[in-house]
């Protein structure tokens, strides 16, 4: 009677199991399609709150072409927005150039070369420096940055591209470092002991075999980092000096697309010229994180083709 009962108890959970099963995977699907909604109902209303301009004001060539950014202005109002994007790549770039090398370091030291205590710990400082608020690195920026740059480079101004790219580059380093740890972790641990049984050191074991091995997710690592950067608004807004011209120098002061809507939005009239054409800013910056994003698919496609 007890295996009878107990059989019998079984095939009432699997048949249960198998009941809740199509609800289980229609909530997935759910949960899915829904993120590809929210991207695109985002993306609707940043159009159409800047449609009008958009469609009926906009000179596209001065919108991407100009360097002259008046929006405020009462004889001649110009909207070029070519010096806030440059400030913006630049900004990005030197960010990178300080992020990858010590994300990617970071996240080969944690992954390959220390365990316990010590591994869990820089975890966990990663952890915690990825959850500084942005505002706090702006305080960073100008309190610290700002003195120290105008000391050692001589610079009028230490709100500069070279700032807004170290503040940048600290931030994007925890996310490099995580993605970066995940990838190198999931290697087989068979490839290194394969790599040090022919007599490769540990690091000429992570060089030669887990870089390739892992190169995909090291490059989602990057990428995720550079959007990161691109998108980021209240740091940059207090460490680049806020100054529209295309720099020449790392000591000259930009200004950046996502700062510049931070702080204009607030003050322009609502359904005006100028409130558009911070939405057209808003449409420009989804445009550009679709190019990063489509970039980094097609070249972690790629390395996994490979």
């Amino acid at each position: 009677m007890n295996r009878l009962s107990k059989r019998v108890a079984a095939n009432g959970r699997t048949r249960s199991g198998t009941a809740l099963e199509p609800v289980i995977e229609w909530i997935i699907r759910v949960c899915g399609f829904s993120a590809i909604f929210f991207v695109f109902a985002i993306f609707l209303f940043v159009f159409t709150s800047g449609a009008d301009f958009i469609l009926h004001r906009l000179d596209a060539g001065e919108f991407l072409l100009s360097t002259e950014w008046y929006p405020s202005s009462i004889a001649n109002k110009r909207y070029g927005t070519l010096a806030l994007f440059v400030g913006t790549v630049s900004v990005t770039a030197l960010a990178m150039l300080i992020a990858v090398p010590f994300g990617l370091g970071a996240a080969v030291f944690i992954s390959e070369f220390t365990s316990g205590k010590l591994k869990e710990s820089l975890k966990i400082v990663v952890e915690l420096l990825a959850a500084i608020p942005s505002v706090v690195w702006g305080f960073i920026g100008i309190a610290i940055m700002n003195p120290l740059i105008i000391i050692l480079f001589g610079a009028p101004i230490g709100l500069n591209v070279l700032n807004g790219g170290i503040i940048l580059g600290l931030m994007s380093v925890p996310i490099i470092v995580s993605i970066g740890e995940d990838a190198l972790k999931a290697v087989p641990d068979s490839y290194r002991e394969a790599s040090l049984a022919l007599g490769a050191t540990r690091w000429q074991s992570t060089y030669k075999v887990l870089f390739p091995a892992a190169r995909s997710g090291l490059l989602a690592a990057v990428l995720l980092g550079v959007g990161r950067a691109i998108g980021e608004t209240i740091a940059v807004l207090m460490a680049t000096g806020h100054a529209v011209q295309i720099p020449h120098s790392l000591l000259d002061s930009v200004r950046t697309l996502t700062a510049t809507i931070a702080a204009e939005l607030g003050e322009t009239a609502r359904g005006g010229d100028h409130y558009q054409a911070l939405f057209a800013i808003g449409v420009l910056l989804f445009a550009l994180t679709f190019v990063v994003n489509l970039t980094a698919d097609l070249l972690v496609r790629g390395t996994r083709d490979e």
